[in-house]
C-alpha cells in the first residue's frame, strides 16, 4: 500500500500549537507505517535540524561551536526484523526510492561527483552500530529494521537534514539491538558513522541533535564532547532563510578540501615551529594546545609562517619531506588527491579568528551589558564571521551574500551563512519588534522574483530540545521515553 496517503486519527486535544503540529506529524507517520507494514511501529524517533549561530568550519579543527536545534526535524518510525532485513521507505515515496537489503549484505557506494542516495545516510547509522557491536565482541546475529522516514528539514539547505537522518538511524538500530548508549555516546558514534558517506565532518551536527536544550543555544566542545547552555539576550530573535542555492557536500570535493587544507596547514606550522610530534599533528586546535599559546598568537604565527600564495602538492611534499604517494595515502582523502593547489594560510586564519569570535560571542552573552548592546555586539561578530567565510574560507555563494545583505538592509544586527556553505541558509539576528518587518522585507526584496516562493523558506526560530523517542501502542498513542 502507498505510504503517502493515509488519514490522521486520534489527535490529542489541548496541546500548544507546536505540540499539536508534531502530534499530527507523529500520527500521520504512525498510520502510514501501519498501512505499509501491516503492523505498528515499535518506536518513533524525532531528531531536530540545527542552525549554527557562530563557529563555522571549525569543529573538525577541534574548536568549539554555538548551535541550537530547530523545530524542523527528521522523524523515523521503525520496528525490528528478526532476520536481519533492512527495509527503508520515505513517506515522500514519489521523490525518494525505497531500499531493501540485509545487515549482512548492504553497502554504501561512494563515487566522486555523484550525490549519495538518501537512504545511504540511514545505512551510515546501521554500519555505525554494526561496527560498535564488532568492537564489543558481540558475535550474535544483528537485528535489522523496517523504517518509514518523514522530514520537515529542507534537504541540502545547510540545516543538517542528512546528519539528523544518520542520528535517527543510530538510535533506531541501537534500540532494536538493545545497545545502551548515553546521549553523548550516541552523538560521538553518529559523527563517526556519517564519515562513511565520505565527508570528514567534525561532530557539531550530531552533538546538537542529541544534546540540545529547549530555550537555549549550546556551547559545544570536543575531545571530550561536552556542552553548556548559552543564555541568549531576552529580546533576541533568530531568522533563518534559504538562499535557494543548494549544495550536497558529499557530492563534491570542496568540503573535504577545506578539511585537508586545515590539516596540512597545522602540520606545516608544527614542523616549522620545531615540534617533535609534528608528524602526528592533524588539527589546528591540537597545534595550539601543543604550542601552549593564545589564539591571538596563533593568528600572528599563521600570518608569519604560511604564505598567501597557494601551495602546490610538490611544495607540500618538499616541506613535509614525503613522496606524492605518501601525501595521498597518509594525508588526503580519495576525493582530494586530484587537487593540485591548496590555500593554507587563508583557511588557518579563518579557523583561528572564528574560534576567537566564538569566545567573544560567549563573553557577550554572559556579560551584564544592556540587551541592545549585546545584540549589536553579537550581530557584529556574525557579520565578521560571514566576511571571513566569504573571503578566507571561500565557501559562500552569490545568493548567500545577497540574502545576508538583504537581511542587514532590513535592520538585522548581523547575518551570516550557516552550515557548510556554497548554498543553503543564512541566519540573521534581530529583535522581537523588528522580526516580522524583517521577514516581510526579505520576502519582498529577495524572494519576490521566485515563482515557487513558500512562506517556510524563511522563518523565525527558537531553540528546541534534542532527539526524542516515542514508544507506540496499538492505538497510535505514542508516549515519550527517556533517552539518557
Amino acid at each position: 500500500m502507498n505510504p503517502c496517503i493515509n488519514p490522521l486519527e486520534g489527535l490529542v486535544e489541548n496541546q500548544s500549537p507546536e505540540e499539536k503540529k508534531y502530534s499530527q506529524e507523529v500520527h500521520k507517520l504512525f498510520n502510514c507505517f501501519k498501512s505499509l507494514f501491516s503492523s505498528k511501529p515499535d518506536f518513533i524517533v524525532k531528531v531536530p535540524g540545527r542552525v549554527n549561530l557562530i563557529g563555522e568550519h571549525i569543529d573538525y579543527c577541534r574548536y568549539s561551536v554555538c548551535p541550537m536545534a530547530l523545530e524542523q526535524n527528521i522523524s523515523v518510525a521503525f520496528k525490528q526484523t528478526e532476520n536481519g532485513e533492512l527495509n527503508i521507505y520515505n513517506i515522500d515515496c514519489q521523490k525518494y526510492v525505497d531500499y531493501h537489503s540485509t545487515v549482512d549484505t548492504f553497502s554504501i557506494n561512494l563515487e566522486d561527483g555523484v550525490a549519495p542516495q538518501w537512504y545511504e545516510y540511514f545505512l551510515c547509522g546501521v554500519k555505525g552500530i554494526q561496527d560498535l557491536l564488532k568492537e564489543q565482541g558481540d558475535t550474535g546475529k544483528m537485528r535489522g529494521v523496517s523504517v518509514l522516514v518523514s522530514g520537515t528539514i529542507p534537504p541540502s539547505a545547510g540545516l543538517s537534514s542528512s546528519s539528523a537522518l544518520v542520528c535517527a538511524a543510530v538510535i533506531a538500530v541501537a534500540l532494536v539491538n538493545k545497545v545502551l548508549l548515553s546521549r553523548s555516546d550516541l552523538a560521538s558514534l553518529s559523527a563517526r558513522a556519517e564519515r562513511y558517506i565520505g565527508t570528514q565532518g567534525g561532530g557539531m551536527d550530531q552533538a546538537i541533535a542529541f544534546l540540545a536544550s529547549p530555550g537555549c543555544a549550546k556551547h559545544i566542545e570536543f575531545h571530550p564532547l561536552r556542552s553548556q547552555d548559552i543564555t541568549l539576550p531576552d529580546d533576541a530573535v533568530f531568522v533563518v532563510g534559504q538562499s535557494l542555492a543548494t549544495k550536497n557536500k558529499a557530492q563534491s570535493s570542496e568540503f573535504n578540501t577545506r578539511v585537508m587544507e586545515c590539516r596540512l596547514g597545522a602540520k606545516i606550522i608544527a614542523k616549522k615551529k620545531g615540534l617533535e610530534c609534528w608528524k602526528d599533528v592533524l588539527y589546528l586546535g591540537e597545534l595550539q594546545a601543543q604550542l601552549g599559546v593564545s589564539l591571538e598568537e596563533m593568528i600572528e604565527m599563521t600570518e608569519s609562517i604560511l604564505t598567501e600564495e597557494s601551495y602546490s602538492k610538490q611544495q607540500i611534499e618538499e616541506i613535509l619531506e614525503v613522496t606524492e604517494e605518501e601525501l595521498n595515502s597518509a594525508f588526503l582523502t580519495p576525493n582530494t588527491r586530484s587537487v593540485t593547489l591548496f590555500k593554507l594560510r587563508q583557511r588557518a586564519l579563518h579557523v583561528y579568528e572564528e574560534a576567537h569570535r566564538v569566545a567573544q560571542f560567549l563573553s557577550v552573552c554572559a556579560s551584564d551589558s544592556p540587551a541592545d548592546s549585546k545584540l549589536r555586539q553579537l550581530g557584529n561578530l556574525m557579520n565578521l564571521s560571514h566576511a571571513s567565510l566569504q573571503s578566507l574560507y571561500e565557501c559562500s555563494h552569490e545568493a548567500l551574500d545577497n540574502l545576508v545583505e538583504c537581511c542587514i538592509q532590513a535592520g538585522s544586527y548581523g547575518a551570516r551563512l550557516t552550515g557548510a556553505g556554497w548554498g543553503g541558509c543564512v541566519v540573521a539576528l534581530t529583535n522581537k519588534s523588528n522580526a516580522d518587518s524583517l521577514l516581510k522585507h526579505v520576502e519582498e526584496h529577495f524572494y519576490s522574483a521566485n515563482a515557487n516562493f513558500k512562506s517556510d523558506l524563511i522563518f523565525k526560530t527558537k531553540p528546541q530540545p534534542g532527539a526524542q523517542v516515542f514508544r507506540c501502542d496499538e492505538n497510535g498513542d505514542c508516549q515519550m521515553v527517556t533517552l539518557e
